[in-house]
């Protein structure tokens, strides 16, 4: 008898469209090497195929991010829009100073004291 064993979560269980690919990643890994295989062809012959390899990469990694990380169950682009509104639009109000009414009545309580630390410094001279 076969044994499949059946996740809890159901929600996590993404449809695979080709070459075990969601329609997402599928979008942004055609987007990429739309973008990519063009410069590389373009630009080969001008700055050389190992400058012209680097530049592809680093064009086609931005979609390829944005197809294949995920945290917490939310892609890349939300994870930016959360931390852009975190950080920038929204930051947090931070009281400037907190009182502690412990601290106010044990001022009331001692003496106050003249500033300049009394007799504690240099000798008067007469």
């Amino acid at each position: 008898m076969a044994f499949v064993s059946v996740p809890k979560d159901l929600t996590k269980i993404k449809n695979k469209v080709v070459l075990n690919l969601t329609k997402r990643q599928l979008v942004c890994l055609v987007a990429a090497v739309a973008v990519g295989l063009p410069f590389y062809f373009l630009t080969k012959n001008y700055i050389g195929t190992s400058n012209a390899a680097t530049g592809m990469v680093l064009l086609m990694l931005p979609a390829f991010l944005f197809a294949m990380y995920e945290k917490d169950g939310m892609p890349l682009e939300k994870v930016l829009f959360n931390i852009i509104n975190v950080k920038l639009k929204k930051p947090a109000v931070r009281r400037y100073e907190i009182k502690n009414i412990y601290e106010m009545e044990e001022r009331k309580a001692m003496p106050k004291q003249k500033k300049g630390g009394g007799k504690h410094g240099k000798k008067k001279s007469k």
